[in-house]
């Protein structure tokens, strides 16, 4: 069996995208963790929030060995992926007008605490709303997105803009429109998209910079252990007991 060229292609486009993050984000990734620091030595709470496939990202950082114990999903039923039916009910959401007003209504998320909005292309309006509301609530604001959509796209917003435009900090993922690397013959659409792989990895290099900062104030970071290691549920079980009223996903 012989290598697959365009395999080698998409994982030398996806590292090409990881470095470029890396070298041109390093400043907007400790500013976002030193945020994360801050609202965590503040009493704050800390959620993330994604639609389709940029629900992923956020779901990455929930409840996870290695991550920090108080990041929670800010839930909108219907957009968490492909588990709803028909899948393409997920991608109408996004359009609908106030629905981010009624979601951060019925949320524990208040003034004082961070929330991460992870959304590609920016341009929906349930991400652009709930940025813009969630700022106006008092949070803090971080946006995951690709600035290229801004520069080369139109909003859906009917307020107009895009997440970024609502944001205290944003991390531009470097993604192309289209989120897809690769042509070839006899294939007559762009493929390999590789925003999951890129998003993912700036959200756990946020949590990296998080813990990093959070060390500098003398705080140990809130993580979580593997429960398939000794002594990793008792681990789990302290942190959580000493964090439970800013963690949500066990109520």
């Amino acid at each position: 069996m012989t290598d697959s060229t365009l395999s080698g292609q998409f994982l030398d486009a996806a590292i090409g995208l990881l470095a470029r993050v890396r070298d041109e984000e390093a400043g907007n990734i400790a500013a976002a963790g030193a945020a994360v620091a801050k609202t965590v030595a503040d009493g704050g709470r800390l959620f993330a929030f994604g639609a389709g496939h940029s629900s992923l990202p956020a779901q990455d950082v929930v409840y996870r060995a290695g991550g920090l114990a108080l990041m929670n999903l800010l839930a909108v039923p219907g957009t968490l992926g492909v588990d709803v039916m028909p899948a393409t009910l997920g991608s109408a959401l996004e359009r609908v007008t106030g629905l981010a007003a009624s979601v951060l209504d019925t949320s524990p998320a208040n003034a004082g605490d961070l929330l991460v909005i992870i959304s590609l292309s920016g341009r929906n309006t349930l991400p652009v709303e709930m940025a813009r509301e969630a700022r106006a609530r008092g949070l803090t604001v971080v946006g995951l997105t690709s600035v290229a959509y801004a520069r080369e796209t139109a909003s859906r917003a009917a307020s107009g803009g895009f997440l970024l435009d609502h944001c205290d900090i944003v991390l531009d993922s470097k993604i192309a429109v289209g989120d897809a690397e690769l042509t070839a013959d006899g294939v007559e659409a762009p493929f390999a998209p590789a925003s999951t792989v890129v998003t993912s990895a700036l959200m756990q290099a946020t949590m990296a910079a998080a813990a990093e900062a959070l060390v500098a104030r003398g705080i140990e970071p809130p993580l979580l252990r593997s429960g398939n290691v000794d002594g990793g549920h008792a681990w789990n079980e302290r942190v959580m007991k000493e964090y439970g009223d800013r963690i949500f996903y066990r109520r």
